[in-house]
């Protein structure tokens, strides 16, 4: 049986604009059915190779496949909707299978406006499309679709969704085939090198109001560091992987298990050939203040901190309960480890206004990150923060839900005024750091990686793709009341299918009880041995006063 997956041709002018990422759900996926004794997989990436629709049909065509198989995040959707047209233009037997978090928690939009989608993986993919793709090489599909459990589908005028999965208990089965991979075309452009994106761990145990992970993946189940370090020096050895990003949401929160992953690179002598970076939280960066250059030893170079708001009322309304003074301190006490920060911001709630915008910057600059990104706020619809705003979002083209689009209208302001604002924060802090900072300040690594971050965003404004500036039509400040976004008017708001979601995951309060089981023996250790600057209270990111340490 013949499987092709297919990654969609979708860019964003955000997170590309750093290097051509590897889909690792494709590496994932394909390892997990090697292992069942699926052999004939073929992957074609058309987002990095910017395979046009015609090319893909061909592509699709000459490969005959039995199943197609593509996954999307909401600002992907539609492209990938594309993609199971064609095929089932061009292999009209193949069996047309979509997964990812979009269409887990929007399937009936999804199958209601693509009818050529088959099915519907929902969840953590390798187990339930493994039962998938058996079925169907055993002749017993469609036959026993609703035996398995995951999935959802039309039947005739019927939407169905069969009961959740349960999630991937056994993550030592998970061995990514990283070879599905053309490695040439994986470049991170500061370092010039070839990247990876492997997961240490799954979810998250806290519940910030505008994230989608802790629903999506629903447990949080951390890998073992041995596990993660073979993938990564196969990674290094056989695919010249010179730099990774940890995919887990925050790496850090399971503080036992990350440093013995630190211990375990350094013990293979892998931070000589391989450096890496990780998304991770303030609070973790106090906890593991006194591990800092631990971490950097074992060659954590890049540390990106969700500061997220600089407006206090902000970062309450996102439940995360840290204080910005905290931000300063983290980003201090990173700096003086050797570790390069990068602070993020969200811009564009309803309450933004040219003042608290001006802020962000005064206080990016005050607190002197290495790096600062502004990201506009997008309400992922199966969010608990959408929920709360949806009255106020006009626009339900997903496409443009991928965070450097202004989706919401500030009250304050137009989307054009919103977009100029930012533009202005990022020309002064980098035209400062480019002028002050970066050829200055460090040697070797740290000013190659720097001038490198440098050279990726003049690459990017040169070629107009930074932030789709080129598309919307914005030339600096005098074109801000002429931006375009080209919105697609007539998609409408549909909603999310939660209820069943959250049955087979725990309710809200169960989720909450178990954490706070599981943290009681580090909350003690907390209250004793860990004291914040100026009596302030350390809370963890959705609310909590613990940390996790081992689960």
């Amino acid at each position: 049986m013949r499987i092709v997956f297919v990654h969609p041709n979708y860019r964003s002018g955000g997170a590309e604009i750093a290097g051509t990422w590897p889909p690792a759900w494709v590496a994932y996926l394909t390892g997990h059915l090697r292992q069942s004794g699926f052999e004939d997989i073929h992957f074609i990436d058309a987002m990095t190779g910017d395979v046009s629709d015609e090319d893909l049909s061909i592509r699709i065509a000459d490969l005959r496949p039995d199943v197609v198989g593509v996954t999307a995040i909401t600002p992907s959707i539609y492209r990938a909707e594309d993609v199971l047209r064609i095929a089932r233009d061009v292999a009209p037997n193949a069996i047309r299978v979509l997964g990812g978090v979009h269409a887990t928690f929007m399937y009936k939009q999804v199958l209601s406006e693509a009818p050529w989608v088959d099915v519907i993986v929902r969840g953590e993919g390798e187990e339930i499309c493994t039962e998938l793709m058996q079925a169907i090489r055993d002749g017993r599909w469609p036959h026993d679709r609703r035996k398995i459990k995951g999935l959802a589908f039309c039947d005739g005028d019927e939407i169905v969704a069969t009961p959740a999965a349960s999630t991937v208990k056994d993550l030592s089965a998970i061995k990514p085939d990283w070879t599905v991979l053309d490695w040439e075309k994986y470049i991170y452009i500061p370092l010039g090198t070839r990247v990876a994106i492997p997961n240490l761990a799954r979810g998250c145990p806290f519940t910030c109001s505008f994230c989608s992970q802790w629903k999506f993946w629903r447990d949080y189940r951390v890998r073992d560091p041995k596990d993660v370090v073979d993938e990564i020096e196969d990674l290094v050895e056989n695919h010249g992987v010179g730099f990774f990003i940890l995919a887990d949401e925050e790496p850090t929160i399971n503080k036992k298990k990350f440093v013995a992953f630190c211990q375990e690179l350094i013990d293979r002598d892998l931070p000589r050939r391989v450096k890496w970076g990780i998304n991770t939280r303030v609070t973790d960066i106090y906890r593991d203040k006194e591990n800092l250059k631990f971490y950097r030893r074992a060659g954590l170079v890049h540390v990106s901190l969700g500061t997220e708001a600089a407006a206090q009322m902000k970062l309450d309304q996102f439940n995360k309960e840290t204080k910005v003074e905290e931000n300063k301190t983290a980003i201090r006490l990173l700096r003086e480890a050797d570790i390069l920060v990068e602070a993020q911001f969200i811009v564009g709630l309803d309450n933004e206004t040219p003042e608290t915008l001006e802020e962000t910057y005064r206080m990016a600059w005050d607190w002197q990150p290495d790096l600062a990104n502004w990201s506009m706020y997008t309400p992922w619809p199966f969010t608990p923060l959408f929920q709360d705003l949806k009255d106020q979002v006009q626009v339900f083209d997903f496409s443009k839900y991928n965070f450097v689009t202004p989706i919401m209208k500030p009250a304050a302001m137009e989307r054009g005024e919103l977009l100029d604002g930012v533009m202005n924060n990022y020309r002064r802090f980098y035209m400062k750091k480019a002028l002050f900072h970066y050829p200055w300040r460090g040697t070797g690594f740290r000013r190659r990686y720097l001038l490198g971050c440098l050279f990726a965003f003049l690459k990017a404004g040169f070629q107009r793709t930074f932030y789709d500036l080129g598309k919307a039509g914005y030339w600096g400040p005098q074109t801000k009341s002429k931006v375009d976004f080209h919105f697609d008017d007539t998609r409408q708001l549909a909603e999310a299918q939660l209820e069943d979601w959250e049955a087979a995951a725990d309710r809200a309060a169960e989720r909450r009880e178990a954490v706070k089981a599981q943290m009681k023996e580090r909350a003690t250790h907390r209250s004793e041995a860990l004291k914040m600057p100026k009596g302030f209270e350390l809370r963890a990111c959705g609310g909590g006063d613990q940390q996790m340490e081992d689960v």
